[in-house]
C-alpha cells in the first residue's frame, strides 16, 4: 500500500463499481470513505475503505457531516429494484447541490449511462449528441447528469458507462439466459458495453487528470445485440438464440457509442475487445 496522501475521498454509492474504486484508492494511499444504505455492508466495506457510514444521498445533514473534511466525491450510486428511481438518482444530486457549497470538495465523478442518448436508430453518438432519453428513467439520469454539471467551484466530470460486465457479471451470465429463446427483433441494435477494470481505470484517470464534463466510456468493440449472443453462446456451448423480426424489439433506443474523446485524453483501455484470447 502506498503512503497515505492528504487527499480524502467519498464514494456514495459502494456496490460493485465503487467497492473496486475504494479498493484502488486506498492502495493509492487516499483516505477513502464509502456509504451504504444497507447496515448489513458495513463489515464487508470495512475491509476496503477507511470509513463506512450508512446514509442516504437525499439526507443533507448526514451528506455535509460525511463531506465536511472531504476533497473528492464519486457517486456510484445504483436503485435497488422497486425502489425509486427519481429519489435514488435525482435526490441524491440535489442534496450535493444544496451541501456542497459549504464543503471543502474540488472534485465530484458521477457514473452515468449511454442509455441518456434515446432512440438514434443505430446512428453513433459522441459527448456532443444532444440527449433525448426514450424512458422515464433515461430522462431521471439526464436530470441528475444537468443537477451535478451545473454545480459551480469544482470540477464535475459525468462518465456515460455501456453496460457493465467483469468479475461475477460476466457476458455468460447476463446472456446466458436467453440461450434456446426467442427473442423479440432483429437484435441488431448495438451492444455497447465496458468491462468493470476500465470503469475503475477511467475513474482514477478522471480524478487523477482533474478532467471536467462529460466522457462516454465504453470499449473499443461494439458488435450487435444478435452478434455477441451468438458468440457468447457458441464459446459457451449454449443453445443457439433465435429472433422474431415480427415482434418488436424490446430495447427502446438504439445507438453506437463513440469512445473517441477519452482515448483522446489519453485514457487507454485494458479490455477494448470482449474476447481476449
Amino acid at each position: 500500500m502506498a503512503g497515505k496522501t492528504s487527499v480524502k475521498a467519498t464514494i456514495i454509492g459502494c456496490g460493485y463499481v465503487g467497492k473496486e474504486i475504494a479498493r484502488l484508492w486506498r492502495q493509492q494511499g487516499l483516505t477513502v470513505t464509502a456509504t451504504t444504505t444497507s447496515p448489513e455492508r458495513v463489515e464487508e466495506l470495512r475491509t476496503v475503505a477507511d470509513r463506512v457510514l450508512v446514509l442516504k444521498g437525499t439526507d443533507p445533514e448526514a451528506v455535509q457531516d460525511c463531506l465536511v473534511d472531504q476533497q473528492v466525491v464519486l457517486v456510484c450510486v445504483g436503485s435497488k429494484r422497486g425502489a425509486n428511481y427519481a429519489e435514488t438518482y435525482l435526490g441524491t444530486a440535489k442534496t450535493l447541490a444544496a451541501v456542497l457549497p459549504a464543503t471543502p470538495v474540488k472534485q465530484l465523478i458521477y457514473t452515468s449511462t449511454y442509455s441518456v442518448y434515446g432512440q438514434h436508430h443505430g446512428a453513433t453518438v459522441t459527448e456532443e449528441t444532444v440527449v433525448q432519453p426514450a424512458t422515464a428513467n433515461g430522462e431521471v439520469i439526464s436530470e441528475t447528469e444537468q443537477t451535478l454539471l451545473g454545480l459551480s467551484r469544482l470540477e464535475v466530470c459525468v462518465l456515460r458507462l455501456g453496460g457493465i460486465y467483469g468479475p461475477g457479471r460476466t457476458l455468460e451470465r447476463i446472456y446466458g439466459r436467453a440461450a434456446g429463446q426467442i427473442r423479440p427483433g432483429r437484435g441488431h441494435e448495438w451492444a455497447n458495453w465496458v468491462y468493470r477494470e476500465d470503469i475503475v481505470g477511467a475513474i482514477e484517470f478522471v480524478r487523477s487528470h482533474s478532467l471536467s464534463g462529460i466522457y462516454n466510456l465504453v470499449q473499443d468493440e461494439i458488435p450487435t445485440v444478435r452478434e455477441l449472443i451468438d458468440r457468447v453462446c457458441d464459446r459457451h456451448t449454449l443453445a443457439p438464440v433465435q429472433w422474431d423480426p415480427a415482434q418488436p424489439s424490446a430495447r427502446p433506443y438504439n445507438a453506437k457509442v463513440s469512445n473517441a474523446k477519452i482515448k483522446a485524453a489519453g485514457y487507454q483501455f485494458v479490455h477494448p475487445h470482449f474476447f481476449e484470447d
